[in-house]
């Protein structure tokens, strides 16, 4: 069986690699892919953790449905946003997306 630990540094991990993305990134898409690392991340602990833990309650794999469902929000509100965007300004660099200027 593998130790909770290594689920943990593997969680870890992850969630870094996702933070770079997003700190690092210019393109749009790029940050919501460091999202969706993040967000799997998340999985990843919670359901590290119900099954060292308690796995004979399913409290576990209901928070991970709960964030599957919220990332999959986030990338569909996030890309009809990212095509608006590209479609009135062309371009899906970060920085040169201000909608407080025209």
């Amino acid at each position: 069986m593998i130790p909770l630990s290594w689920y943990l540094v593997f969680s870890a991990a992850l969630f870094s690699i996702g933070l770079f993305g997003v700190l690092s990134r210019k393109n749009a898409i790029a940050i919501l892919m460091g999202v969706e690392l993040m967000l799997n991340a998340v999985n990843i602990n919670l359901v590290s953790f119900w099954r060292y833990r308690t796995p004979e309650l399913i409290a576990g794999q209901v928070f991970a449905i709960i964030v599957f469902a919220v990332a999959a929000a986030e990338v569909a509100v996030g890309l009809a946003l990212i095509i608006s965007i590209y479609r009135r300004r062309n371009t899906i660099v970060a920085d040169d997306i201000d909608m407080l200027k025209f």
